[in-house]
């Protein structure tokens, strides 16, 4: 993958790759996507301050998140649908995070198990709740968790419905696949994602099947999800999800002042300002330009990351300069999936801890963990 310089790299190649129900799905925010595009446009608004003259040698990019040291800021975050950009997707990336020591997120909403991840990895990983009607489901997934010694648990927020995105409608979406011919094409013309999952037996939602009351196949599977995203969740929840869960917890889908303040009540060990990557409200103002405004609201009582629009190690730096002490790539690992496995993965990853590098040392800093507002162009 030498001639793969950028993380637009992996996604133009992942485009060729993967059948267009697929990639489209990681590559789409709801209705308008206008709150999709500005997570990344808002990062280019961000302008960083150019020091010459400074001694750039023995740089580090080490760090801890949660109080888990990690070679650079940034996690996988959690993705839906991981094992349909590539067979055994979420195994793979997991393999691939682990190897290069940053944490890897696993969602509820994945192809590959909580058991499947843990059997493949020897280091703990973390995963990601959406806390359903069906409370024995949920407590059963926490102690799945425990059981696979996760190091936290990410608790999504923001999606008690669902928000709408239209290429999921028009493409018809499923996992598996249906087999209209529509979708028949699309694989056809994609030979070796067939081939890959053809040699797989995980291609439906492991953490689901099989453990959710009555659902055994893919109809089951669809009706139970439509009707069990709990429109009725709150703050209450958190507190009885972290009594539950006993460990490190991390709050998803901060966007909001007032929010972040209640998350800080809740003793929670951090949050993630997020907008779900613009696929729930359009309309929203983007991660990177809310940032700043949380950290000053929590005042340090909280630990901040950032989740959203980063296509970059550039991005990474900004979002560190504005007190984040953690970043979220979602799309650029899942393009890198696509694009090449495993080894794609470790590309998307190599790529932005390049670029972070070189940014930082360009700025006149020599420690990841010195980056602040004093660094950016203001």
């Amino acid at each position: 993958m030498n001639d793969i310089l950028t993380i637009a790299d992996l996604k133009a190649r992942a485009k060729r790759r993967v059948p267009k129900m697929f990639f489209d799905y990681a590559d789409s925010g709801a209705y308008t996507e206008g709150t999709y595009r500005a997570n990344e446009d808002d990062f280019q608004k961000v302008k960083l301050r150019q020091r010459v003259l400074v001694d750039m040698t023995n740089r580090s990019l080490e760090s801890e998140m949660i109080g888990q040291k990690v070679s650079m800021p940034v996690a996988l975050a959690p993705t839906g649908l991981t094992g349909m950009q590539h067979a055994d997707g979420e195994m793979l990336a997991a393999q691939a995070a682990e190897e290069f020591g940053v944490p890897f997120t696993l969602s509820t909403m994945s192809i590959c198990s909580i058991e499947d991840i843990a059997s493949v990895t020897t280091k703990p990983f973390w995963f990601q709740l959406y806390v359903m009607q069906d409370r024995d489901f949920v407590i059963n997934l926490i102690e799945r968790a425990k059981a696979a010694k996760c190091s936290a648990l990410v608790l999504t927020l923001d999606l008690q419905i669902l928000g709408q995105r239209h290429k999921d409608i028009r493409n018809g979406l499923s996992a598996p696949p249906k087999f209209t011919p529509k979708h028949i094409w699309q694989m056809a013309t994609r030979p070796l994602w067939c081939m890959q999952m053809l040699g797989t037996k995980r291609r439906s939602f492991g953490n689901i099947v099989g453990h959710a009351k009555s659902v055994t196949d893919l109809t089951s599977l669809s009706v139970w999800t439509s009707e069990q995203f709990d429109p009725q969740l709150s703050w209450k929840d958190v507190a009885w999800i972290k009594e539950r869960w006993g460990g490190k917890l991390i709050l998803k889908g901060i966007l909001d002042e007032e929010d972040a303040r209640m998350a800080v009540s809740t003793g929670a060990d951090a949050i993630i300002v997020s907008n779900h990557g613009g696929r729930q409200l359009d309309g929203a103002p983007s991660s990177i330009s809310m940032l700043p405004r949380i950290v000053d609201a929590v005042g340090g009582n909280i630990e901040v990351h950032l989740d959203g629009g980063i296509r970059s190690g550039q991005d990474v730096l900004k979002a560190l300069c504005y007190g984040a002490k953690g970043t979220y790539i979602g799309r650029p690992f899942l393009y890198g999936l696509g694009a090449g496995g495993k080894a794609g993965v470790t590309r998307a990853l190599e790529i932005i801890r390049k670029e972070l590098d070189i940014t930082m040392a360009l700025c006149g800093e020599r420690d990841v963990r010195n980056l602040s507002r004093r660094n950016l162009h203001q």
